[in-house]
């Protein structure tokens, strides 16, 4: 707030905010973002993706020819790991990455069929799905840093699915809490800024060089710009959401009313405002699953953070006893398994909240 006030001149209100944050952000972190695409090619980020499925989880991705597809756009990989000197079967994993008309908009997995071992096993069928724009014949399709994020992103949801190994199909893969169905795919984001995936796969499109790492790091100190407010702003709602679900009267509420009220109950900055305002909080209410369960994404950002730092703690991202740890207590159990359980089982012990405050660059008190 002092740098928005220094630019404006004037005491910063809500109505403000957003406007000189973003003049402070280009001030300090404007970043070419024509640059970084030149880094980031569709191709090479799918095979980084490989090469760190098969680091931490023996994982090998063929691809099939000949296999019927729903559009020509779609590429089929078969899902393989080493079981005693012979390649098993791990499931099928579809690549549909490309825009076109009728297609549903942003970025999600797929699974049209669940692991079990219920009767018989039966290995997953999964597909990761995107909207770039098609380049033109033998050009390289270049992305943005935040879609090679999202990228990751998904690609975690596919391997919760891929690595499942349970009896039962409704407990299998993503089939786990609201709360907890995030936690493996946003800690896959994590492997995208690895030292080791960008010096082997972002490369410039035309020269081949790894992205510089000056250029790396002035996208890592953007990452914290504005982190306070955003956190606040969450859980503004994501307070209200649960406040509202459990207050004590069968009369109705007005909301307008309980938000003032309950902003100044914690003590919420005057800059600030809920990040939704409730007559239109269509998550808590609109039939998505969040009613009273806003909070399920900074909670999984908190897992997030804390499973990252085991592997920091053993040394590397790519540490093969914490990789094994994930995939046995995490990754392959889905919800045949309590998820506060299964994040012991990893951890040894309970999620540091902390783990969240430090990945998002903030103070921590003993």
């Amino acid at each position: 707030v002092a740098d928005m006030e220094a630019l404006s001149g004037f005491p910063i209100e809500p109505w403000d905010y957003r406007f000189y944050a973003e003049k402070v952000r280009k001030a300090k972190y404007d970043l070419d973002q024509n640059e970084v695409k030149q880094y980031c090619q569709l191709g090479k980020m799918r095979d980084a993706m490989f090469w760190a499925a098969n680091q931490l989880y023996g994982l090998v991705f063929t691809k099939l020819k000949g296999v019927q597809v729903y559009h020509p756009d779609v590429t089929v990989y078969e899902v393989t790991r080493d079981a005693g000197g012979k390649p098993e079967r791990v499931g099928l994993w579809y690549f549909d990455p490309y825009a076109r008309q009728g297609k549903r908009s942003g970025a999600w997995m797929s699974e049209y069929r669940t692991q079990e071992k219920y009767k018989e096993p039966i290995t997953p069928i999964v597909s990761n799905n995107s909207n770039f724009m098609k380049g033109k014949p033998g050009e390289p399709v270049l992305i943005s840093w935040d879609d090679a994020r999202t990228l990751f992103h998904e690609f975690g949801h596919a391997l919760h699915g891929l690595l499942s190994n349970v009896r039962y199909p409704t407990l299998a893969g993503t089939n786990t809490l609201r709360d907890f169905v995030e936690f493996p795919s946003q800690l896959n984001e994590h492997w995208f800024t690895t030292p080791e995936i960008l010096n082997k796969f972002a490369l410039h499109y035309k020269t081949g060089k790894p992205i510089p790492a000056e250029l790396v790091k002035k996208i890592e100190n953007a990452k914290h710009f504005n982190s306070g407010f955003n956190t606040v702003e969450y859980l503004a709602a994501a307070i209200y959401d649960m406040k509202i679900h459990t207050a004590p009267t069968t009369k109705p509420i007005d909301p307008g009313a309980f938000e003032i009220a309950t902003m100044k109950e914690i003590g919420c900055p005057p800059e600030i405002v809920m990040r939704h305002r409730p007559p239109q909080f269509g998550h808590i209410f609109g039939g998505d699953g969040y009613s009273a369960g806003y909070y399920s994404y900074i909670w999984a950002d908190t897992l997030t953070a804390d499973a990252a730092e085991a592997f920091k703690e053993a040394g590397s991202f790519y540490d093969k006893p914490t990789a094994k740890r994930l995939h046995d207590t995490i990754m392959s159990v889905g919800n045949s398994v309590p998820p506060d359980e299964a994040f012991r089982k990893f951890r040894g012990r309970d999620v540091d909240t902390n783990a969240l405050m430090r990945d998002r660059g903030f103070p921590v008190t003993k």
